[in-house]
Parts: structure tokens; sequence; C-alpha cells
């Protein structure tokens, strides 16, 4: 199946246009590629967002930092309902 790639210009400023040239580099992957990357996930986060009842889907994101993951949150439970 044939692509058809379209040109897109980008205005940002030198040092934006440096970071993002060095972490594509560091990633082996063109700034092109990584900018589809993030517009292909945000469609998928729209999905994925779109699937969960709306309540939940409310919540996806309220709480934020590396220190909350799925084992800290086990953990909380554990403690929390331990007859300790």
């Amino acid at each position: 199946m044939y692509v058809m790639n379209t040109k897109l210009t980008l205005r940002m400023d030198e040092d934006r246009v440096r970071q993002a040239k060095e972490e594509a580099s560091r990633r082996g992957k063109s700034v092109s590629q990584m900018v589809s990357e993030f517009v292909d996930g945000l469609d998928a986060s729209k999905r994925a967002a779109s699937a969960l009842p709306p309540i939940t889907a409310s919540l996806v994101g309220v709480l934020k930092g590396p220190e909350i993951t799925e084992a800290n949150y086990k953990q909380y439970l554990r403690e929390k309902h331990s007859c300790e």
C-alpha cells in the first residue's frame, strides 16, 4: 500500500529545534517520524479513553507523578485492608 507523504512546516525556536534533532538522533529516528508517532499516539489515547466508562474516563490523568504506579496502588490497598 502506497502512502503519499505531505510536507509540513513547523515553527519553533532554535533551542526546541536543536532539542528535537538531538532526541531524534538519540532514538535513531527523524524528527518527522517522532512527530508522526506523537500524532498517532494522540488518536490512540482518544480511543483508549473512549473505551472506558464515563466516570473512569473522566479520572484518566488526574493522578500524576513517577511515584504513582500500579504496584504502589496495590501496596496501598493491601495496607488499607489488612486485618492487623
